[in-house]
């Protein structure tokens, strides 16, 4: 696996990581917090091994790359200026394809409907992860014409979203990552969710990465309280773990009105896909590229 190092556009030196042939399509895989690029270990060798060129690499706060301090620093316009400045460096002559998990995926869905980065953007796959402004949406709907599916819905999804308000407690959420707290009720949760120990890349990831609690808190409120008309019209699939505790399977994939031709994949599994089922993942995300990659090779 080769390293080298991409500057963002505020200065935030990120940590890339690149595996597969050079000269192969490439897939950009952005992870989610608590995460680092390690979670992508398994889906990228084996789509490596498929001929892929896999690039992942540690989002700001995460992993390797640059810890900025100010939360603004971590707002969505950034995040997505982020993935396009990896996706420039290495894929300069062609768009890349997208695969993302958790807030990989928030960031991602604002970067491809943004209309001066989407150009960039070949196809995407997301694992459990919404887009923010679809989120605030999505709530009101289920407020506007209350049934009780409806109501069901909204309730359960919002006792799955607890972490999203303790994290929002500065100091407080910064103590339960340092101290490991996080990350044994994580394991915990891995656990219960898919019925086998978990599987992860090294002790920790809440403990190292806790500076992505800023993601949270620079996003969540205001994308949520005032959500905005975004669309995007990319070729995307949707991933959606059966048994995933925190993102259920109505918050991820009814999104019509805002990505009309993304295709649904309901899968066993928890939260961490990527991990506990990396061939799964591997297999999805190669269909969906080849695909496309074969429709514009014909067009």
């Amino acid at each position: 696996m080769a390293q080298r190092w991409v500057t963002a556009s505020d200065g935030v030196r990120l940590a890339v990581y690149e595996q597969g042939d050079p000269a192969g399509t490439t897939v950009l895989c952005v992870h989610g917090f608590p995460d680092d690029h390690g979670v992508w270990d398994g889906v990228a060798t084996r789509l490596a091994a498929r001929g892929f060129h896999v690039v992942t690499y540690d989002v700001r706060g995460s992993g390797a790359s640059g810890v900025p301090r100010r939360t603004r620093a971590y707002r969505l316009p950034q995040l997505a200026a982020d993935t396009t400045a990896v996706a420039d460096a290495v894929s300069p002559l062609a768009p890349v394809h997208l695969l993302t998990h958790d807030w990989g995926s928030v960031q991602c869905w604002h970067a491809v409907s943004t209309p001066e980065l989407a150009h960039r953007y070949a196809s995407m796959t997301s694992i459990s992860g919404p887009d923010l402004d679809h989120t605030g949406r999505w709530y009101r709907a289920q407020l506007r014409r209350p049934t009780p599916a409806r109501l069901g819905k909204l309730v359960r999804q919002s006792l799955a979203s607890w972490y999203v308000g303790f994290f929002h407690l500065p100091g407080v959420a910064e103590l339960a990552c340092r101290s490991g707290i996080l990350d044994g009720v994580t394991k915990r949760l891995r656990r219960l969710e898919t019925g086998e120990p978990p599987q992860g890349y090294g002790p920790g990831p809440a403990a190292r990465n806790r500076a992505g609690l800023k993601l949270y808190r620079a996003n969540v409120l205001p994308r949520v309280l005032r959500p905005r008309v975004r669309h995007a019209v990319l070729p995307a699939q949707v991933l959606a773990p059966s048994m995933d505790v925190f993102v259920l399977p109505p918050w991820q994939t009814e999104i019509t009105d805002w990505a009309p031709g993304a295709e649904i994949h309901h899968v066993d599994g928890g939260h961490w896909l990527p991990s506990h089922r990396p061939g799964l993942v591997a297999e999805f995300v190669a269909r969906l590229v080849e695909r496309v990659e074969e429709e514009g090779a014909a067009a």
